[in-house]
């Protein structure tokens, strides 16, 4: 078959089409009920509000609107998630090829990252980390365009700030992208060109704007959100030893979760082998949005003693395929772009087979809790009793959010 824009984009639709079908299917047939962070999510866009104890509002908010047109159907919600995740492969893809030219290696950046775990194996499970990736994307893509353009737009400017604020009210963590993007800009556009353009205030005001409600309700709740996201990372109880253990963990971890990553770059390239020029505009911006954050989350680590989860990290490689892509270009043998779709098929099929491996051989997992039964046993016993719908249910997240989205 012959290589050309269309086919690449042809295969780039196929491509996510697959994932987004297999990866709503598979945990639809063999999960006997929702992750538990997505049950959180529903319970609380039960009860709409701009906070809630653990987490700003938007995954409660996308998880409510799919609860309103399809009520209690378990694939709608793997299917949103992976609507979610397919949003922020496009604006990969979309970025990738204005910073290579070159379309099949805008395909290539997107198939690479498709072996990270976050973006495969974890997905199914709608919540704040899936929330913040299409709005990660749009943010680096916009980002990008007034980076990049010649002459600033007002609507590029808006949805920077838009999309920045909805990422921001998608999970805190998203912070560490908006904070390396803006040492970017203020670094390359302040400093080393000696200008401001004061259409870059736009961003700045759209985004303050969109969090004016959460801030006020954040002001209202005592800050809820933030002293849980604290509480999780152990701070309180963090030993000198913590600010050396912590910090390497972390490194070791996002090691390990690049393997399949690193393992497709190696058959897709001659030799490992680059040169880092920091005049590279493009280059620089590529840093900023990959490697900056996760310097920022390891230095977070080292200077306080805390503990970085590893699903923080979600939204942190997307980009990640884009910038191997760029420092290897010169060293990419399209000889070996047989082997390298064996070993991208391989990594493709193996992550759902083996999710519907453990979903069915494991039974102790939170998918299978018997929420339908649970719900069934609990409106039987309420129907001997009383006439009049059950309207309310107490009690934390999972009990409660369950027997309520069952019901």
């Amino acid at each position: 078959m012959t290589i050309n824009n269309k086919n690449i984009y042809n295969l780039f639709y196929i491509f996510v089409t697959s994932h987004l079908i297999f990866w709503t299917l598979i945990p639809t047939v063999t999960n006997h009920n929702l992750p538990l962070d997505t049950i959180e999510a529903l319970a609380w866009g039960s009860n709409l509000d701009w906070g809630f104890n653990k987490h700003p509002p938007m995954s409660a908010f996308f998880s409510e609107v799919f609860y309103q047109i399809f009520g209690s159907q378990d694939w709608a919600y793997y299917l949103l998630s992976q609507i979610f995740v397919i949003i922020s492969f496009y604006y990969v893809f979309k970025l990738s090829n204005e910073i290579l030219k070159n379309k099949f290696l805008g395909l290539i950046s997107v198939l690479l990252i498709e072996t990270i775990y976050f973006y495969n194996f974890t997905t199914p499970e709608f919540n704040v980390n899936v929330c913040q990736l299409p709005f990660w994307s749009l943010t680096a893509y916009y980002s990008w365009k007034i980076y990049s353009g010649k002459n600033i737009k007002f609507w590029d400017c808006f949805l920077l700030g838009l999309f920045g604020a909805l990422g921001f009210l998608s999970k805190y963590l998203f912070l560490y992208l908006l904070v390396s993007i803006s040492f970017l800009f203020i670094y390359l556009i302040i400093k080393k060109e000696r200008k401001f353009e004061f259409k870059y205030l736009i961003i700045i005001e759209v985004f303050l704007v969109a969090l004016v409600p959460h801030l006020i309700w954040l002001n209202n709740n005592e800050f809820i959100t933030i002293t849980y996201g604290l509480a999780r990372t152990g701070l309180e109880q963090s030993s000198l030893i913590d600010h050396i253990k912590f910090p390497l963990l972390f490194f070791g971890k996002q090691i390990v979760l690049l393997i399949p990553f690193i393992v497709l770059t190696w058959l897709l390239v001659k030799k490992i082998k680059f040169k880092i020029n920091f005049k590279d505009k493009n280059l620089l911006f590529l840093l900023a949005i990959n490697i900056l954050p996760i310097v920022l989350m390891f230095l977070t680590s080292l200077i306080t003693g805390s503990k970085i989860r590893t699903m923080w990290m979600a939204p942190f490689y997307l980009f990640f395929g884009t910038m191997a892509i760029y420092l290897f270009k010169l060293q990419i043998n399209l000889k070996k772009i047989k082997s390298f779709m064996v070993g991208f098929l391989f990594f493709f099929f193996l992550s759902p087979v083996l999710y519907a491996y453990i979903s069915v051989s494991q039974d102790n997992k939170r998918t299978d809790y018997p929420g339908k039964e649970i719900a069934m046993k609990t409106q039987y016993a309420w129907d001997q009793q009383f006439n009049s719908k059950i309207n309310v249910v107490l009690g934390d997240e999972w009990n409660a959010g369950n027997l309520s989205y069952h019901l």
